[in-house]
Formats: C-alpha cells, sequence, structure tokens
C-alpha cells in the first residue's frame, strides 16, 4: 500500500482488502452455509452482539422492561467475527448480514425486522413508549434517529476504520473523517446545551440510538486514544447527558448483554431471563 496508489479500471478484491476485518469482508451478499437459528420461550427473538448498533436494542428492551412492558426476549449471540451473520438462518432474518436482528414470533406470520433503527422504531411502536405521540415531538425524534444512522458510518467506518483498524495511517483520510466527527460532537453538544435529551425533555429512541455510539466515544471507550485525540473533554453538555444515561439501571443491563469482551462481570454472553444477570449465562458457554 502507498498514499500514490492508483485505482484500477476494474476492482478486484485482494487479500488485504479490510485490513483487520479482511476474514468477513466480501463483495456478495447472502448465505455462505446453512445454519438454523435458535429460537428460544420468548415472542422476541433477538440475534446479535454488543457493538454500539447491538446495544441500542437491547438498551430499548431493558428499558421497555423497566418501564413495565411484556417485552421480554430471548438474545442470542451472533459471533460476527467467526461468520455467524452469514448462516442461512440469520440470512433469512436479516438479508444484509449484519446485527442486530429481530424476530417478533408475537404476530402471524412471524415478522422479521432488520438495521437498528428500523428495529427501535419497531418495538417503540409496538409498546407505545420512548417515541412521543404528538406529532411535532415524534417527528424531532425520528429526525434525530435518522440523523444518527446516517452520521453513525461517518464515525465507524469512516474515522473508527482509518484511525484505529486500517493497516497504514493515511494522513487525509484520518482528517477528512476527524473534522467530521468533530463537527458531529459539536453538533450534539450546542444541542444538548438547549435540552435535556437529544429530541426534548424526554428520554427516547433518539438518545438510545446515539449515546452507544457518542457516549462511549467521548469517554474513551472506542478507538484506543480517541476520546484524547478528539479533544473529547470539551464538549461539557454532552458528557453531562452521557452520565445521566449512564445511570440508568436498563442502560447498565441492556450494554451487558451479548457482550463478550473487557470485563467478565460486566457483560452476558446469552439472555434468556431477567435472572440471568444474576447467574450469567456465559459461564455455561465457557469451557
Amino acid at each position: 500500500m502507498s498514499d500514490d496508489y492508483t485505482p484500477p479500471k476494474v476492482w478486484t478484491p485482494g487479500a488485504a482488502n479490510g485490513g483487520q476485518f479482511a476474514s468477513i469482508n466480501k463483495p456478495t451478499a447472502g448465505a455462505q452455509y446453512d445454519r438454523d437459528l435458535p429460537v428460544g420461550q420468548h415472542p422476541l427473538q433477538l440475534y446479535s452482539l454488543a457493538t454500539p448498533n447491538g446495544q441500542k436494542v437491547t438498551i430499548l428492551l431493558e428499558e421497555l422492561l423497566e418501564a413495565g412492558h411484556d417485552a421480554e426476549y430471548d438474545a442470542w449471540l451472533i459471533k460476527i467475527g467467526d461468520g455467524d451473520q452469514f448462516g442461512s438462518g440469520f440470512v433469512d432474518v436479516n438479508p444484509n448480514s449484519k446485527i442486530p436482528a429481530l424476530m417478533d414470533h408475537s404476530v402471524s406470520p412471524p415478522q422479521r425486522v432488520f438495521e437498528s433503527g428500523s428495529i427501535l422504531l419497531y418495538l417503540a411502536e409496538k409498546y407505545g413508549a420512548f417515541l412521543p405521540s404528538d406529532p411535532a415531538g415524534r417527528t424531532e425524534a425520528l429526525n434525530w434517529l435518522f440523523w444518527q444512522m446516517g452520521a453513525g458510518p461517518y464515525l465507524g467506518g469512516g474515522f473508527g476504520h482509518f484511525y484505529a483498524y486500517a493497516p497504514v495511517k493515511i494522513e487525509y483520510a484520518i482528517d477528512r473523517f476527524t473534522m467530521e466527527v468533530k463537527r458531529q460532537l459539536d453538533l450534539l453538544d450546542k444541542r444538548l446545551a438547549k435540552t435535556r435529551f437529544i429530541a426534548g425533555d424526554d428520554y427516547t429512541i433518539a438518545d438510545i440510538a446515539i449515546w452507544p455510539w457518542y457516549g462511549r466515544l467521548i469517554t474513551g471507550g472506542a478507538y484506543g486514544d480517541a476520546a484524547t485525540f478528539l479533544d473529547a473533554e470539551r464538549y461539557r453538555n454532552l458528557h453531562r447527558w452521557q452520565a445521566e444515561i449512564a445511570a440508568r439501571p436498563a442502560v447498565q443491563r441492556g450494554i451487558m448483554v451479548n457482550n463478550v469482551s473487557g470485563d467478565p462481570a460486566k457483560q452476558l454472553h446469552e439472555r434468556h431471563d431477567a435472572a440471568d444477570f444474576q447467574t450469567r449465562t456465559q459461564d455455561k458457554l465457557e469451557g
């Protein structure tokens, strides 16, 4: 690789394409092998991993349970590094082979839901929670939900990839995406100078979508020393919002589900019942 790369007339994949993620990145879609997905006892079946996109859904599910809704669910671990997302069962739920993916067996025929923003909206509408009912409030929450879906790739696939994962450091790419991420942080900080939560006075799926990405980033939980590189301490309103959401019990549980990295005391490989937070299903999966 070099900075003077000239693209060929027709691109073909090479061994180095994708860098750290080359083993799971291919220029084709569809199942790569046959494997059925497990199905537990609850109507809602989640197939996921505790990336920021996965945490959006488990946080919302735990928030729904905390609020008294009948939203019990089974959360099955999808190890994307092992290629679980390319099994035929998973592809049937999400033809895009990305986590999270949800099956709702409470309706007939069962409904598949994929893309994290779509899942948040589906669940919020299903239970009538964490999404304002008045048109203006609903629209503002959806404005910010879809903002995150559009902005997130610049943070993850752009800044995160070139700053932390790319096999070579490319100044132009890092500068390009750092500029955009700092603009996003400034946008959120200025918004939160005016409102308690992203969409206004109420905690909504907009906060649940944005927090796992940007809350984790500014507190040093993403991409190595990225928080220092981005001078994240300067975004005081964003830090205030991050801390308030991090203190919510449902959020603390939600980020544990399908988590396989970091402190074992803060992870739960699978979740099938509220008691699993005490018994730790990962103990059954190891060994």
